[in-house]
């Protein structure tokens, strides 16, 4: 048997579920279900599996380090693809399958978006060593979902004839693009469709054969972009080569030209699972999977309710009391609150839609921001001023920079920090503080084996990220 190699698609911004999500950081690096981030429960779902390879990731160059840090605490030692822009998965699917054909093998290829639930991972490992063997034999196959509802916002795959041999695969007959409600009911009592999952394995040859008949224009456009050479465990991608690359999806690019078995293309098949998959589009796609009590409710964090049914509650930072209310979410974070109507959660989109065309930040930040060295938290701003918490992981250093605007003072909470400050390097510990004056170059290091916690009040005239000078960055950074 080829080597198995899981290919974890995490390029969605996840804006739906916002305010949890948002586009800096999106549902897929988030503990939405469980301890684990959607992205690790994903890397982490094949494991078990015979000849079960490193995973490959690709993802936007912008959550690298996320990314990155999140398969370390997993135990794993993947290469992470980086995009430079989104063109789709049609592309990102075609880089990997270069990337892999290039480590001289010719491995099946276990394609998955990063941002999925599977309850029953036992029946899934199931089903993807079934679709491995037809994979082998050269079919590119994907995965219905078994419908239980009479879902408009899914796409749809007609299964065919059951294939020869196995009991459980069938030719896959067409795909059907988010039908309406009455064409659905059709589809469902006929009872020969399934969800379309997104989920696909075959060799990367395969993949890469299909694609030169289907769309050679992607596949050329990707390999001129596979040349930016690998730092790490980054693969680095040329960004003005992928820039030129079309952008379209697996289904569209190849999969819904393998029905009917056109010329010199290969094969395809269908394999019907249902083991309690949900691409959690939406807050109510998240609670129809989440445990509930009794009368349906679901919640995380300090929640209290009284007189609830089928509502989904989330607090992050304090108490959120709920009274009386039923199919409503509500979620909680430290600088927006969402409630909607379970009928109405498709449409928060148009909420971030509006807050980007207004300019406000909390489309796309969270206060609490994520960096390779750790992290800061926006705790409070006013004129001239601005207050956050640092978090630097031991052993991790920030940029060596200057502010053309603003001064800082630095208040060490725990940990000790190492201070560059012009040409003074000191170090600063626990309840001691130091001051940054404006326009000299500096850098904040954990020398120690504990992370570091302090606080930083900046003054000036201008306080936006964007004024830093970096002058020397571990983490290639500009």
């Amino acid at each position: 048997m080829n080597k198995i190699l899981p290919v974890v698609l995490s390029g969605g911004s996840g804006t739906r579920l916002w305010p949890l999500s948002r586009e800096k950081y999106p549902k897929q690096l988030l503990p939405l279900i469980g301890k684990q981030s959607m992205l690790q429960a994903t890397v982490a779902r094949l494991d078990g599996l015979d000849g079960l390879a490193e995973p490959l990731l690709v993802c936007n160059e912008e959550h690298r380090f996320v990314v990155a840090e999140q398969i370390r605490l997993l135990g794993k030692h993947g290469r992470v693809l980086l995009e430079p822009v989104g063109r789709n998965t049609a592309p990102a699917l075609t880089l990997a399958a270069l990337w892999a054909s290039r480590q001289g093998d010719d491995p099946v290829l276990v394609v998955m978006p990063a941002d999925h639930v599977i309850v029953d991972e036992a029946l899934f490992r199931e089903a993807v060593a079934r679709a491995v063997a037809l994979a082998e034999a050269g079919r590119a196959v994907t995965f219905g979902i078994t419908p239980d509802c009479p879902e408009t916002g899914y796409g749809y795959i007609q299964q065919g004839a059951a294939l020869a041999g196995d009991g459980g695969a069938f030719e896959l007959a067409r795909f059907v693009e988010k039908p309406d409600r009455q064409t659905v009911q059709k589809y469902l009592d006929a009872g020969d469709f399934l969800w379309n999952s997104g989920i696909f394995v075959m060799r990367a040859s395969t993949w890469l054969t299909a694609l030169e008949l289907c769309r050679p224009d992607i596949l050329a456009a990707c390999r001129a972009a596979l040349k930016g050479g690998e730092d790490g465990d980054f693969v680095h991608v040329d960004a003005t080569a992928f820039a030129r690359c079309p952008a379209d999806s697996i289904d569209y690019a190849v999969m819904e030209r393998l029905t009917g078995a056109a010329a010199g293309l290969p094969k395809s098949a269908v394999i019907p699972l249902a083991a309690g998959w949900s691409d959690v589009g939406a807050w109510d796609a998240l609670w129809k999977v989440l445990p509930k009590c009794e009368v349906g409710n679901a919640w995380r964090g300090d929640v209290l309710l009284e007189g609830c049914r089928d509502t989904l509650a989330i607090a992050e930072n304090r108490l959120v009391a709920c009274i009386g209310l039923s199919n409503i979410v509500v979620v909680e974070t430290d600088d927006a609150v969402l409630v909607a109507h379970h009928d109405a959660t498709q449409d928060v989109k148009k909420v971030v839609d509006r807050l980007k065309n207004e300019g406000r930040a909390v489309a796309q930040w969270h206060r609490k921001v994520y960096r390779p060295w750790g992290w800061y938290d926006g705790v409070d701003a006013g004129e001239r001023f601005q207050v956050k918490r640092i978090g630097v992981k031991p052993g991790a250093a920030l940029s060596l920079q200057m502010h053309h605007h603003r001064a800082e003072h630095w208040i060490v909470v725990s940990g000790t920090a190492r201070v560059t400050r012009g040409d003074e390097v000191f170090l600063v510990s626990e309840n001691q503080s130091t001051y940054i004056p404006l326009g000299v170059k500096h850098r904040l290091e954990n020398p120690g084996i504990v992370p570091l916690e302090m606080i930083e009040v900046q003054s000036g005239s201008y306080l936006g990220e964007d004024d830093i000078v970096r002058f020397e960055d571990t983490y290639g950074r500009r």
